[in-house]
């Protein structure tokens, strides 16, 4: 249950790291009228960062299949964070098919995921015309969207720029350094402030073809792991993504050709795509693969977003704000070191 105090509103903020969850705590907090600096020890272009290699799947509904209640509605409000923020965001929706073989996989998933409408082979070929004829059943989640990280961080920290925030790439800063209210928002890099972080690694591929056309991220149920395939500019889709409790940044050959023969199952046309890139990050992750917002007693971290960055970082950064303010304690989600 949130506890209600008075507001009060500090004159600066710091945020170690530019991915995008330190993004997001930056956009929130500038317009609730403080003066915010973003230390990120990166480029601008932020190759490094997880976020690099993120599906960027703003899929709610989709991850309550196996996510804790807490994901769906961080995730809910996020929806709204990002329509709010960037008006072009597309919204639509999301689909999950399979294969006759991975049928009880599929009947599973529909069962405990909420939120979606169950299609047939004459409906998957309406909303995926490319797709007419490869599954004869579906499930559509209307309400879900996707962005695409590599244009998307980016187009908010120009949002930053314009609010008037001050972004610093190459800095090394640290959050001990760093005086006032000072968010680390480190992911993986954090764990000297949350020992328990533990890196998960994902693995995706980058394929071009213009053979293929679709309008919304496909989920391939599979026996390991959920595998999509999700639409990009300039006629390119990511293909992803593995979960492996591993910290080797590598891609194995078992993951490359695990990700390339899903997308080929889902259309031919994959077959004869043209690799742009493959490439692997950590996604931090607690024990409970929960977010966290600790209060520490000199600054604040935001930490553990696991494979749902891009969906709970705005609705984290929501918290955040009205814990610092004093408005309010999502008890669920702030803890105190």
């Amino acid at each position: 249950m949130n506890q209600h105090v008075r507001a009060r509103t500090p004159a600066s903020v710091s945020i170690v790291g530019a991915g995008i969850a330190g993004t997001w705590q930056a956009l929130l907090f500038a317009e609730a009228g403080c003066d915010v600096t973003v230390h990120e020890r990166g480029n601008a272009a932020m190759t490094d960062s997880t976020g690099h290699w993120a599906g960027g799947m703003l899929a709610p509904f989709c991850e309550s299949e196996t996510a804790e209640p807490l994901i769906t509605r961080l995730g809910l409000r996020s929806l709204d964070l990002w329509r709010d923020a960037l008006p072009e965001t597309p919204f639509n929706g999301s689909l999950v098919v399979a294969h006759g073989r991975d049928r009880a996989d599929f009947a599973r998933f529909g069962e405990r995921a909420t939120g979606h409408k169950r299609i047939g082979a004459k409906e998957i070929a309406e909303l995926e015309p490319d797709l007419d004829g490869r599954f004869h059943d579906g499930l559509y989640f209307a309400r879900e969207g996707h962005v695409d990280p590599r244009q998307v961080v980016p187009a908010l920290h120009d949002k930053l720029r314009t609010a008037g925030v001050t972004i610093e790439f190459n800095s090394e800063a640290s959050p001990d350094d760093l005086d006032g209210v000072v968010l680390d928002c480190r992911g993986i890099g954090g764990r000297d402030a949350c020992p328990e972080l533990r890196g998960v690694k994902g693995e995706v591929a980058i394929v071009e073809t213009n053979e293929i056309a679709l309008s919304r991220p496909v989920r391939l149920i599979h026996p390991r792991w959920s595998l999509y395939v999700v639409p990009r500019a300039n006629h390119r889709f990511l293909i992803g993504a593995t979960t492996i409790e591993s910290e080797d940044r590598g891609v194995s050959v078992r993951s490359a050709l695990e990700l390339l023969t899903a997308a080929y199952s889902v259309h031919p046309a994959f077959g004869e795509a043209r690799i742009v890139d493959f490439g692997a990050a950590l996604r931090p992750a607690f024990p409970d693969n929960l977010p966290r917002v600790v209060a520490g007693n000199r600054s604040i971290t935001v930490n553990g977003l696991y494979r749902h960055g891009f969906l709970l970082a705005p609705a984290l950064a929501e918290v955040t704000v009205a814990h610092v303010l004093g408005t309010s304690t999502d008890a669920e989600v702030v803890r105190c070191a």
